[in-house]
C-alpha cells in the first residue's frame, strides 16, 4: 500500500512499482483512508509520506505498529525533515527515503524490505510447522544450499570412502558426520568421535593407536586404541587441520594400509574403519606453508563436502531459531516461548560469525533472561538500532563507485540547502548568503539536483 496525500504522486508510484516489484499496489490519499484500508487487507509492505493533512504517516505508523508489529513501513520525507524519518525509525519503520528520490534506488529498498516481510512470514508458518521437527538427521534448513548438502550426505553414506567435511566454526561439522553414518551400512557399528585440539600430540597417538604394557613410563596395562574400538564402524577425526605432520603420517599408513600398530608393538592390527574428518582451516595454505601433508591431504579429501554458513543461507535462520528455542526450552524445562518479530528482524540482519552455535548461545540467554513468553532485543542484551543515514541506508554498497558518490552528493545538498532555504523561508539570495555561495552558484547546484525553493516558502 502506498499512502501520499499527492494524488500525481499516487499514481506514479502504482504505475512504476506493479511492473518494477510484480505486485499488486494498493493507493490511499490519506492515513485516515489507508488506515481504513489496513484494517481489511494484509499488505507485505507500507510505503506512506510523513507529511500529510490530518492524520500524518508518524501517527499512523504508531497505530500500525500497535496492531502488527512485524509490519514492514518505509517512510518518505522531504529534504531538511531528517529528523522526522529518524522518528520513524525509533517507531519502528523498516527504513526511509527522502523526496526527490531516484526511482531505481526506491525499487532496491523496496525489494529489500519486501525480502524481509517474505522471511518473517516464513519465520511466523515455521512457528508451528517446524516445532519439534529435524529436517535431514537432526541438521535443520531448507534453503537451497542445505538441500545440496543433504544430497551429497545421501550420496556418500552409500559407499566408505573417506570424507572431509569443510566450513566454518559452528556451521554443523559435526552433526553431518553423525549424519554420514547413520546412513551408512555401518550404522549399527561403533561411532567413534575424537576432537583432535583438545589432545596434546604425545597423548594423540596412544589414544588413536593404543599402546602395549611397558611401552613408555606408567604403561602398566596394554591399552586398546580408538581405532580398534571403532573397528567395523566409523571414526570422526574433528578438526583435522590440528593435527601434527607426524600423526598425519601414521593415519597415512592407517588410510593406505589399513592396519595400526598399538606403541610398543612389533605387530600390526589390521581394523576397518571409515575415517570422516573435519576442519574450519585452509588446507591447501598450510600445506603452503609446510603444516600439513599434501598426499594425506588428498587421501582424507576423496569425498568433500562444504557446509555454507549462516549468513549464506538466512532463509534457514528462523527454522533454526525456532528449532533451538524448542529444544532448550524442553531441555531446561521451561515454558515454550517465541521469539518476536523485532528480534526475529535483527536475527536476519546479523552476520553470525559464530554461525548456528553463535545463534544458540543468544536463544539460550533469551530463554534464561526473558520473563514473558515472548524473546525480546533486551532479553539478549541488544538494543536496537537506529540506522543512520549511512550507505548501508540509502543501498549505495551495491553500486558502482561513481554512482554512490553522486546519490551521497544529492543528498547532502539536498539536506545543506533545504536546511537554509528552510531558514530562509524559500528565500534563494538569503539561503546563499548563509551558505557563503554566489546566488547564481547556489541556483546551478540546485538545478544539478533538481532542488526547488517552492516547498519551502509559506
Amino acid at each position: 500500500m502506498v499512502v501520499d496525500d499527492e494524488k500525481d504522486m499516487l499514481m506514479l508510484l502504482k504505475r512504476s512499482l506493479e511492473p518494477d516489484l510484480k505486485c499488486h499496489v494498493t493507493t490511499a490519499s490519506s492515513a485516515e483512508e489507508a488506515l481504513k484500508i489496513y484494517n481489511e487487507n494484509h499488505f507485505d509492505l507500507v510505503l506512506m509520506d510523513i507529511k500529510m493533512p490530518g492524520m500524518d504517516g508518524l501517527e499512523l505508523l504508531e497505530i500500525i505498529k500497535r496492531k502488527s508489529y512485524d509490519q514492514t513501513v518505509i517512510m518518505m520525507t522531504a529534504f531538511g525533515s531528517i529528523d522526522s524519518a529518524v522518528e520513524a525509525m525509533k517507531s519502528g519503520a523498516y527504513d526511509f527515503i527522502t523526496k526527490p528520490f531516484d526511482h531505481d534506488a526506491l525499487v532496491l529498498r523496496m525489494e529489500k524490505a519486501l525480502e524481509r516481510s517474505t522471511l518473517l512470514k516464513e519465520n511466523q508458518r515455521l512457528q508451528k510447522a517446524c516445532r519439534g521437527h529435524a529436517t535431514f538427521q537432526d541438521m535443520v534448513g531448507k534453503s537451497t544450499a542445505m538441500q545440496r548438502v543433504y544430497e551429497t550426505i545421501r550420496m556418500v553414506a552409500k559407499n566408505d570412502l573417506t570424507v572431509l567435511i569443510t566450513g566454518e566454526s559452528g556451521t554443523g561439522k559435526d552433526l553431518t558426520a553423525r549424519a554420514i553414518h547413520a546412513l551408512s551400512s555401518r550404522r549399527d557399528k561403533p561411532w567413534v568421535a575424537v576432537n583432535c585440539p583438545t589432545v596434546p600430540e604425545n597423548i594423540l597417538e596412544s589414544e588413536l593407536f593404543g599402546y602395549k604394557k611397558g611401552a613408555f613410563t606408567h604403561a602398566t596395562t596394554n591399552k586398546i586404541g580408538l581405532f580398534q574400538e571403532a573397528d567395523q564402524g566409523s571414526i570422526f577425526l574433528d578438526e583435522i587441520g590440528d593435527v601434527t605432520p607426524a600423526i598425519q603420517t601414521k593415519l597415512l599408513r592407517v588410510l593406505q594400509e589399513k592396519e595400526i600398530k598399538p606403541l610398543g608393538d612389533t605387530k600390526s592390527i589390521h581394523v576397518d574403519v571409515r575415517i570422516i574428518s573435519s576442519t574450519n582451516q585452509n588446507l591447501k595454505e598450510k600445506i603452503r606453508i609446510g603444516q600439513f601433508r599434501e598426499d594425506f591431504y588428498y587421501r582424507i579429501n576423496v569425498l568433500p563436502i562444504e557446509l555454507p554458513p549462516l549468513r549464506r543461507r538466512k532463509e534457514d535462520i528462523p527454522i533454526i531459531a525456532n528449532h533451538l528455542l524448542e529444544k532448550h526450552c524442553e531441555d531446561l524445562n521451561k515454558p515454550i516461548k517465541k521469539i518476536s518479530a523485532e528480534l526475529m528482524d535483527i536475527f536476519l540482519k546479523r552476520t553470525w560469525e559464530g554461525n548456528i552455535r553463535e545463534l544458540e548461545n543468544v536463544i539460550l540467554q533469551g530463554i534464561l533472561f526473558s520473563t514473558t513468553d515472548e524473546i525480546k532485543p533486551r532479553d539478549v542484551g541488544i538494543k536496537k538500532e537506529v540506522r543512520s543515514d549511512t550507505a548501508a541506508n540509502i543501498g549505495i554498497e551495491e553500486k558502482p563507485y561513481k554512482t554512490a558518490k553522486e546519490e551521497i552528493l544529492k543528498r547532502f545538498n539536498g539536506q545543506y540547502i533545504g536546511h537554509y532555504l528552510k531558514i530562509c523561508d524559500g528565500n534563494v539570495t538569503h539561503a546563499a548568503k548563509l551558505c557563503g555561495l554566489e546566488r547564481q552558484a547556489l541556483q546551478q547546484i540546485m538545478r544539478r539536483y533538481d532542488i526547488k525553493a517552492d516547498p519551502f516558502r509559506s
